[in-house]
């Protein structure tokens, strides 16, 4: 299986889920879709979906 490189960045989970849920008819507070974007990046770590990994240059 061949390995790739993902980058995931919480601030665009974050403007995905505001985007979704204002077209969907609500309107959701800033720090509550700061929020769903942690959750959802702590559900990929927790699916072993993603690594965390910090590069340190």
């Amino acid at each position: 299986m061949k390995e790739i490189e993902v980058v995931i960045d919480t601030e665009e989970i974050a403007e995905f889920f505001y985007n979704e849920l204002v077209r969907r008819g609500y309107v959701p507070a800033e720090s509550e879709i700061e929020e769903l974007a942690d959750i959802m990046f702590d559900y990929l770590l927790d699916k072993c979906i993603i690594d965390e990994e910090m590069d340190v240059e």
